[in-house]
């Protein structure tokens, strides 16, 4: 690991000033600065030498940003400095958005959920062993061919793959999508914009080397959820090799608005582990709106959240694997 230099600036501007995106700092392997929330993925990569900055600017000293709080209208906005342990335990989430609070719940060790951000998982970056190990120079990291494609692919994508084969690394991120989060995002200027987070992340089609819209000298400082809709149900479901701690094969959200009637009015079924980006199964949302939710349009909206998948040779299990949990995702959502 080399040597840094370690600041804790007072202001967002100050913070956000002269840092650069840790997508293009691993490209260049230049000196420069960057961004650290709870240092958790950060860590990782000064270790593995696949990060080399001069400056680590830490975000622990500016106030309000770990603050989760609900605003007039029933929305309610979390810090991106707000820690998964905080975020998985607060009476709002549990509440209001169960199914976040139980994906957050199973994310990582109770050590780690202590220490590492919601906007720090949201921006962490790929866990591919190709793209996390110096040996191998991919195309996110630079280099011109992709791994995993013809190699090891067993926990890959199987959709949006023939470019680069990473998976999002996050778990909340795929409820958020389907909770139709917001993330919010100030520069060094102080202009703020807002993006639904699911246009906030990007996938290879649109570039190789990053995985969200965040700019340089621009800092994620807010997710906004809007608030829960009369009948809205929800439901998440994740399968790993292990028990716990362990880093999800598959992960699927969904949230339904039902009517009196018991009609799905409105569906979000999100994919985590299955593709570059969390993706919407709109396939299987279309299958769902208009109908009576039962063990038959389950499993008719279960198939249709595969349509259009291409699983490399090694990770053809996770078809099955996605069909099954999607089905009992909807149900549960369903009750």
């Amino acid at each position: 690991m080399n040597r840094f230099a370690y600041a804790t600036p007072a202001t967002l501007a100050e913070a956000a000033a002269n840092t650069e995106l840790v997508s293009e700092a691993m490209v260049t392997l230049a000196e420069g600065a960057v961004l650290k929330a709870g240092g958790i993925d950060l860590l990782d990569l000064l270790k593995s030498e696949l990060l080399a900055p001069s400056l680590v600017v830490s975000l622990r000293a500016l106030p309000g940003l770990d603050a989760i709080t609900q605003d007039p209208a029933g929305n309610l906005v979390i810090g991106a400095m707000a820690t998964l342990a905080a975020v998985a335990d607060h009476p709002l989430v549990r509440a209001a958005y169960p199914a976040l609070a139980e994906a957050i719940a199973g994310s990582a060790s109770p050590e780690l959920r202590n220490v590492a951000t919601l906007g720090g998982n949201l921006l962490q970056r790929p866990h591919c062993w190709y793209f996390r190990s110096p040996a191998y120079h991919c195309l996110r990291k630079g280099g011109g061919h992709c791994f995993a494609i013809r190699g090891e692919s067993q926990y890959h994508a199987i959709f949006d793959n023939q470019a680069c084969a990473i998976v999002h690394p996050s778990t909340p991120a795929t409820v958020l999508v389907a909770l139709g989060a917001e993330v919010e995002l100030h520069d060094a200027e102080g202009a703020a914009r807002r993006l639904a987070l699911e246009d906030f992340f990007i996938g290879p089609a649109d570039d190789l080397q990053r995985e969200n819209a965040l700019r340089p000298r621009e800092v994620l400082t807010a997710i906004h959820l809007p608030g829960r809709a009369p009948g809205s149900r929800m439901a998440h479901r994740r399968q790993g090799e292990k028990a716990g701690f362990d880093w999800p094969l598959a992960d699927v959200a969904v949230v339904l608005t039902l009517d009196p009637d018991g009609t799905c009015g409105k569906a979000s079924v999100v994919l985590g582990a299955a593709a570059p980006v969390p993706r919407r199964a709109r396939s299987a949302e279309q299958v769902l709106q208009g109908r009576r939710i039962d063990a038959a349009v389950a499993a008719d909206a279960a198939r249709a959240a595969l349509h259009g998948a291409t699983p490399l040779s090694r990770n053809d299990y996770k078809l099955a694997l996605f069909e099954t949990l999607v089905r009992r995702a909807i149900l549960a959502a369903a009750g």
